[in-house]
């Protein structure tokens, strides 16, 4: 059983940050790639960033330079650093995870709201 804990979310005044984790637990062998990914209103969940077991990462053109994927190995952990925060910014945000052997699992998401 593999469980991911996602957690700092809240609620923030524009040009804000707020930093969100996500901890994996359970029977891992490896983790591969990690991602956080959101989900507006009435909007399709899209991709945030992204970073790969050898650090890699890629994001999305609308946070480039406000937001920073990291991961700790040792921790089974990824963050995401969010700088400058806009309202447009507001949705709940994803972890996702795929394991080695066996695939991708997901965050229960985390409420992010940005106030103009």
């Amino acid at each position: 059983q593999v469980q991911l804990v996602e957690s700092g979310g809240g609620l923030v005044q524009a040009g804000g940050s707020l930093r969100l984790s996500c901890s994996a637990s359970g029977t891992i062998f490896s983790i591969n790639a990690m991602g956080w990914y959101r989900q507006a209103p009435g909007k399709q969940r899209e991709l945030v960033a992204h970073i790969t077991s050898a650090g890699s990462t890629d994001y999305a053109d609308s946070v480039k330079g406000r937001f920073t994927i990291s991961r700790d190995n040792a921790k089974d952990t990824v963050y995401l650093q969010m700088n400058s925060l806009k309202p447009e910014d507001t949705a709940v945000y994803y972890c996702k995870t795929s394991l080695a052997y066996l695939g991708d699992y997901w965050g229960q998401g985390t409420q992010v709201t940005v106030s103009s």
